[in-house]
């Protein structure tokens, strides 16, 4: 085993209790200049104009690029259990309600 796996094991991560609590978002945007990928999650409700930004996340290219991996990693073992995930149409952004509408 190399040192490189041994720092990997050794590895703990630590999950304070307000950040485990998570953030709901259904809505994200993405953006990046030569050295950064910058993800903002935002959730979108019905009736309200604005949708507040709930958390950025702010990552080296290498790192955006081991993110998507992973991300497709676990989608495809997803699907495997759960089945297909459905996207309605990718032409326009997903936009999670009609908000043209102010219903509540």
């Amino acid at each position: 085993m190399n040192d490189n796996n041994k720092e990997q094991q050794s590895l703990q991560l630590e999950l304070p209790q307000d950040v485990a609590q998570g953030e709901y978002a259904n809505f994200a945007i993405i953006a990046h200049s030569s050295s950064d990928f910058i993800i903002d999650f935002a959730r979108v409700l019905p009736g309200v104009p604005k949708a507040p930004v709930k958390s950025r996340v702010i990552l080296a290219p290498e790192h955006a690029k081991r993110l998507l991996a992973a991300l497709q990693e676990n989608i495809i073992r997803y699907e495997k259990e759960y089945g297909p995930i459905r996207i309605p149409s990718q032409q326009e952004p997903v936009i999670p309600f009609d908000l043209t509408k102010g219903e509540a």
